[in-house]
């Protein structure tokens, strides 16, 4: 009996340090941070990430995402394209370090232990396009450091770094054509 009510209170306090982590990621006015990117199955890069809700923008060197929260577009540097598209809960979770804030609420079991000045807490999911997330939080500021995810039997590791909160625009979530006027716009939707 002791055994149940413990790994319950485990999965309670996980909840709780998601949901004030959600809560601090979710700013009214939007967050901004950078990241580092290492995987097997989308390889490595770097940039940095801005986020109002369900909105987010990020940049890197081979390209740039718009996210409105419907629609996403994304600009590949190299064939100066733009790729229109509405993309899934696991096309969002490839491109933002962050979604997490929404998947643990949709059949993800979450445990947590405590590492130093660390949360460490592991979401499981079945059936899902992410199968595992490890996320390393701060238990001072609640601010993610480190993101880690099983898709397809490889791991994905996301670093952040220099979270801090912004004002940001609605306009900044929205491509805008008139800043590349060169590029091929290809629909997918």
């Amino acid at each position: 009996m002791m055994l149940l009510i413990a790994v319950a209170s485990y999965g309670q306090d996980a909840k709780a340090v998601l949901d004030k982590t959600a809560g601090i990621i979710s700013h009214k006015n939007g967050v901004q941070a950078s990241f580092t990117i290492t995987s097997q199955q989308y390889g490595n890069t770097s940039g940095t990430i801005a986020i109002k809700g369900r909105k987010f923008h990020a940049n890197t060197q081979e390209a740039t995402v718009w996210f409105d929260g419907k629609t996403q577009w994304t600009y590949v540097k190299q064939n100066d394209e733009v790729n229109v598209n509405t993309p899934t809960q696991t096309d969002l979770q490839a491109i933002n370090p962050y979604n997490f804030i929404y998947m643990y609420k949709q059949g993800y079991t979450a445990t947590m232990v405590k590492s130093g000045q660390n949360f460490i807490v592991t979401l499981k999911g079945k059936g899902k396009g992410i199968q595992e997330m490890v996320i390393t939080i701060s238990q001072k500021t609640y601010v993610p450091s480190q993101i880690k995810m099983l898709q397809n039997k490889k791991w994905t590791t996301i670093k952040v770094s220099g979270f801090k909160t912004a004002s940001l625009s609605d306009g900044m979530f929205r491509f805008n054509p008139k800043q590349y006027p060169q590029a091929e716009i290809i629909d997918l939707r």
